[in-house]
């Protein structure tokens, strides 16, 4: 499949002709723009804006792509994967399947002993976790590929009070992933294990829609201290392509601030072991679980 195509075809179909002054009748039996109607809007040729929905034209100039967000209303994080897509190479680096912490971001985790806090990568595997998320997934959450955990466990269904918007956010995440790592192979494994187990993933892939996150709400339903509803801060990591630092928190005196206390008094017996580096590289076969 050609994600760019793909990309294309999916915007196109999203576009109400009214909204760009385009008039419509009951004869009209397209959802959304027509071929021909892009092309118009964006100032390039039938010919080639087909060839380009086709898989047949590589790589069209800035001044094409930007046409082309433009004609179809693309927002900004559209735009940037739109842009990937388009100035892709033929042959891009393979990446390393290993990603290697440094013992400093490890110890950043331990100074964060009132909030769940992990170091996640591009494939949403947890790398490293504190001793509270550990505690919050109800397990050592090192190794935990939470797209996985989401979509294919009962256990992850239930922990996450808002399901289905944590599966947009998930898709979404790895459609962009996607576009940046276009030949990781855990990536493409992960993706293609998902999309053969649940029905969901596959329904939501096929929209091809790209979202980003950097913070907001985060509830959970746990089965130890009952409902969670905590602020979540996302921190790229500027050394470390793709690895993202996430805390999410309770303000003082909520009821999730007391039962995020509660549940570290009812964990204090088990005490989970502290976060830990990932020194050996994935399996080739994808991320563990």
């Amino acid at each position: 499949m050609d994600d760019l195509a793909d990309f294309l075809r999916t915007r196109r179909s999203r576009v109400l002709p009214a909204s760009v002054g385009i008039p419509t009748d009951a004869r009209r039996r397209v959802s959304g723009l027509r071929r021909e109607e892009v092309a118009h809007l964006s100032g390039v040729s039938v010919d080639y804006y087909v060839r380009l929905e086709q898989g047949r034209a590589r790589q069209p100039s800035v001044q094409v792509l930007d046409a082309l967000a433009r004609a179809l209303g693309l927002d900004d994080v559209e735009r940037e994967h739109l842009h990937r897509l388009g100035r892709r190479p033929a042959h891009t680096p393979r990446r390393a399947s290993g990603t290697r912490l440094r013992p400093e971001l490890l110890r950043v985790l331990e100074l964060v002993p009132d909030a769940p806090a992990i170091l996640i990568d591009h494939r949403l595997t947890i790398l490293a976790a504190n001793r509270l998320a550990d505690l919050l997934y109800g397990r050592r959450a090192e190794g935990l590929n939470i797209a996985r955990h989401v979509f294919l466990s009962e256990e992850g269904q239930s922990l996450f009070a808002d399901w289905e918007g944590c599966t947009l956010d998930i898709v979404g995440h790895l459609r962009l992933s996607a576009g940046r790592h276009p030949d990781d192979p855990e990536l493409a494994s992960l993706i293609g294990e998902l999309a053969m187990h649940s029905e969901r993933f596959r329904c939501l892939w096929a929209r091809a829609d790209v979202r980003t996150r950097t913070h907001g709400r985060k509830a959970y339903n746990h089965p130890s201290v009952g409902h969670l509803e905590l602020h979540q801060e996302n921190f790229a990591l500027p050394d470390a392509m793709g690895t993202e630092l996430i805390v999410q928190s309770a303000a003082t005196g909520t009821a999730a601030h007391d039962n995020l206390r509660l549940l570290a008094s009812l964990g204090a017996t088990g005490d989970p072991a502290p976060a830990r580096l990932c020194h050996e590289p994935r399996s080739a076969t994808g991320p563990a679980d």
